[in-house]
């Protein structure tokens, strides 16, 4: 054998027909779709923070051959939508991304902490490992009735996150406050809320995420949930697009939506004047993937005095977060982290606040204050904000 033959030996792939067949049905065909183009690589949100940006074109070109390897790199992907904006065949690249991580788990390739925030989920009905009995907490003294459906027209999915983590605490208490100056009935399922499910879903281990949403579909049809509103844009996503039937008539609402319709009907007004200028952080789960970027700006601007300026990258061209995809569970080494370069764009318009309308958004944007403490800005909610005109 000569020394070409036997380079061209030691090169080989063996390319898995059975692991192609495997992520052709996971993904109901998305990455045939692919032409190898490069604009996902491109265009993805990493190249602007890291030297080697993710080259989300080799790993889709590694899904269509059924090449699977261990690659960390699979772990980066925060299922922004970024890519799929630009793409020109419309590849559903995140559910690619999800496919690629099953595979991996199916092969104990996980990223190290993922089977930990797994195990939460299972023990704890929460991927923040707290104790469930401590779940409706951030509602003391609140009296926030258990929902009835024969007496509330709306169920308060919370989420875990504003269930559990401090800071997105004060987000729930202040969407409260806002459904009552509209004279909402609403109720809201106490230490007994469900989690959703959506974290097993980001990091890719569909067989879990498949139980936990069967469980929570019942529990909804079991309490007649119709009309459910929640605070996270991930929850909303996955009630929305990734759960089976509820019923037929069961309707998801993300929170900025709900009281976009109630401004809309006149059931809800903002009197007290902010003289603030602010601008507005699209989430990625929201705006992206659910297309609702008018109604949170349709409520900051119905608010008296207050002066919404828009970022440079903003819409479908804003930068994500960093914190979907799995990623909150996960550490982004410092320099890398997408929410450093976020606020900066946010104080190059002058503005005062940065408002957001997702609680991942509100942690790492906060997260990235701390370290940059030049810039005045301040980051809100938009439920915060919208509590201190009423």
């Amino acid at each position: 054998m000569s020394d070409i033959d036997q380079g061209v030996d030691d090169m080989a792939l063996l390319l898995d027909d059975e692991i192609w067949e495997q992520l052709i049905e996971l993904t109901d065909g998305a990455a045939a779709f692919c032409f190898q183009c490069g604009v996902c690589t491109a265009t993805c949100p990493w190249g602007t923070v890291k030297q080697r940006p993710l080259s989300v074109r080799t790993l889709i070109r590694q899904a269509q051959l059924g090449l699977v390897e261990e690659n960390s790199s699979l772990w980066l992907c925060t299922t922004c939508a970024q890519c799929e904006t630009y793409c020109p065949r419309g590849v559903n690249i995140a559910e690619i991304f999800r496919s690629l991580r099953f595979v991996a788990w199916q092969r104990n390739q996980a990223e190290t902490g993922l089977p930990t925030l797994l195990w939460s989920i299972y023990w704890n009905e929460n991927p923040w490992s707290q104790p469930p009995s401590q779940r409706s907490q951030w509602a003391k003294n609140l009296a926030v009735p258990l929902y009835d459906a024969n007496q509330h027209e709306l169920l308060l999915y919370v989420g875990c996150t504003s269930s559990f983590d401090q800071r997105a605490q004060r987000i729930a208490r202040a969407l409260v406050h806002i459904l009552r100056a509209a004279d909402i009935s609403f109720g809201f399922l106490g230490d007994d809320e469900p989690c959703c499910g959506e974290a097993a879903l980001s990091v890719g281990h569909r067989p879990y995420f498949k139980e936990v949403a069967e469980k929570t579909a019942r529990n909804f049809q079991e309490k007649g949930v119709s009309q459910l509103v929640t605070i996270s844009p991930h929850c909303y996503d996955v009630f929305k697009n990734h759960y089976p039937n509820v019923s037929a008539g069961f309707q998801p609402y993300h929170y900025t939506q709900y009281l976009a319709d109630l401004l809309a009907a006149g059931r809800l007004k903002f009197s007290h004047t902010l003289d603030h200028k602010v601008t507005f952080q699209d989430p990625c789960y929201l705006g992206r993937i659910n297309g609702a970027y008018q109604a949170p700006r349709e409520l900051l601007l119905s608010v008296p005095g207050l002066v919404l300026v828009e970022m440079e990258y903003s819409a479908e061209n804003g930068l994500c977060c960093g914190g979907g995809g799995g990623r909150m569970w996960l550490e982004t080494p410092l320099g890398e982290r997408f929410s450093d370069l976020r606020v900066s764009q946010a104080a190059q318009t002058g503005a005062e606040i940065l408002v957001t309308a997702c609680p991942f958004c509100v942690t790492c944007l906060e997260d990235s204050l701390k370290m940059d403490k030049t810039t005045g800005l301040r980051v809100f909610d938009l439920a915060e904000v919208l509590e201190q005109t009423l």
